[in-house]
């Protein structure tokens, strides 16, 4: 699933290249006429990101709220002038790439958005690119009043802005549930997902079965500190790398970008002991037992 910085990178996107355009919309793929319909003509405003939703925001006083949830992804080109990433999202055939998507050198110039690929949900096209979305988990028209309503549900964003990590402090220290599981709840900190809760917790040197409120306050401030740096590593690298050139001792290498992630039975990178990995609440979790001892 794309994490927090995925979608904080899709509204960078969308404010460099789309914010105060006049935006043709469609859904090529039918499912959502109506909504695009409401959009279509409009002018984008603003595109905000909170944890893992993205709001692009209309003059005609209407929110394009999008949760790409575990297979959605946005897909962009456009002219010369258009030079953002070629696809924001969960991979695909290219995955998340920093290649230009302009085509505007081609023969003949810039011909346009080409024919929709696959089912894609919206299309948004302005006078110099197109973006296409697929596969989202949520996709609807809502009021400037339901967005501020459903920010609300959410929890503090570490990639916003005077986000107050105190916020995140006492909810995670409140509860008696583990912290892995906490990481995860929205309504706790928003963007957080099982990449980042795993990086996180290794390197605070936090068991994820630990409950909320046996962490000490300067544990729960490490473990919002850490989140703010990685997740802004992520933003402007495009990818998640959590291992450091210090740590390993050179430069973190893309086939080697974490410390537990998906290295069940390989040995810690720090002190050798086995990578463990259970089932926490329908995800699989990863730590190191002997860095992370409860």
């Amino acid at each position: 699933m794309p994490e927090g910085h995925s979608v904080h990178r899709l509204a960078k996107q969308f404010t460099s290249v789309f914010v105060g355009e006049r935006l043709a919309v469609s859904s090529p793929q039918g499912r959502f006429a109506a909504g695009a319909e409401q959009l279509d003509g409009a002018t984008l405003l603003s595109a905000l990101a909170h944890g893992k939703q993205l709001f692009l925001r209309f003059d005609n006083d209407r929110v394009l709220r999008v949760h790409l949830g575990l297979y959605g992804a946005w897909s962009f080109g456009g002219d010369a002038t258009f030079r953002g990433a070629s696809s924001i999202g969960a991979p695909r055939r290219i995955g998340e790439s920093e290649q230009p998507s302009g085509n505007g050198d081609a023969p003949g110039g810039y011909p346009g958005p080409p024919e929709p690929v696959g089912a894609v949900r919206v299309r948004l096209v302005s006078a110099h690119g197109w973006a296409d979305l697929r596969g989202p988990t949520a996709c609807e028209v809502i009021t400037p009043a339901e967005e501020a309503a459903a920010r609300a549900r959410l929890g503090p964003d570490p990639l916003q802005p005077r986000s107050d990590g105190g916020i995140f402090a006492r909810r995670v220290m409140s509860s008696i549930s583990p912290v892995g599981i906490q990481l995860m709840n929205q309504a706790v900190i928003a963007g957080i997902g099982n990449v980042y809760r795993a990086e996180v917790l290794f390197l605070q040197g936090i068991s994820p079965w630990r409950p909320g409120r046996q962490l000490t306050e300067d544990e729960a401030a490490g473990i919002w500190a850490d989140t703010v740096r990685l997740m802004k590593d992520g933003v402007r690298e495009g990818r998640i790398i959590t291992t450091t050139a210090q740590a390993r001792g050179g430069r973190p290498k893309a086939s080697a970008p974490h410390y537990v992630y998906k290295r069940t039975g390989e040995p810690c990178r720090r002190c050798g002991t086995a990578v463990l990995t259970a089932e926490m609440a329908a995800r699989n979790v990863y730590w190191c037992p002997k860095c992370q001892a409860d």
